[in-house]
């Protein structure tokens, strides 16, 4: 781990911003997600001790964790967990991949599902030829209306002086 002082000021507050963020019981449902037929992680005894093994572990499972589909945007970085920068953001990741896999349900999510929020799915809608005929005449509220507009009486200061 990387060697740092403590926080002072406003880094101090930013820091316990973040770490304000972290939940406690989250940590209780990570272990979840494994293919069928497989045995969840196990953390070794002897964690490795080369940062470089470290690193490339956490780096191994956030490439696995786009492989299956988490957005980029909501995974964290290495340092995050690595240094524990922002344990905040590592459980945002966490319940992203916990919410992808439930929706997903392709068997390799082992926990309770309704530890997670199941995301929103496809709605395919299917209209007639008709339907879509009387959608043409109807004007969306959201279009405005330019009943009685007109610009007569409007001014904008003075009019351009042209000296010749």
């Amino acid at each position: 781990m990387a060697n740092k002082g403590p926080a002072y000021g406003m880094s101090r507050d930013v820091q316990s911003k973040i770490e304000k963020k972290y939940d406690d019981e989250l940590e209780d449902r990570v272990n979840s997600l494994y293919p069928s037929g497989s045995k969840p992680v196990k953390i070794p005894d002897t964690p490795p001790t080369m940062v470089f093994k470290q690193m490339e572990q956490i780096a191994q499972f956030l490439k696995a964790a786009e492989d299956y589909g988490v957005v980029k945007t909501d995974v964290f970085q290495t340092v995050d967990l690595f240094e524990a920068k922002d344990m905040a953001a590592v459980q945002r990741t966490l319940m992203a991949l916990g919410s992808l896999a439930v929706t997903k349900n392709d068997g390799n999510y082992h926990g309770d599902p309704n530890w997670f929020m199941k995301k929103a799915q496809e709605h395919k809608r299917e209209f007639t030829e008709s339907q879509l005929k009387e959608g043409k005449n109807v004007i969306g509220l959201q279009m405005g209306s330019n009943k009685g507009a007109s610009q007569a009486g409007m001014s904008y200061g003075r009019p351009r002086q042209i000296i010749s």
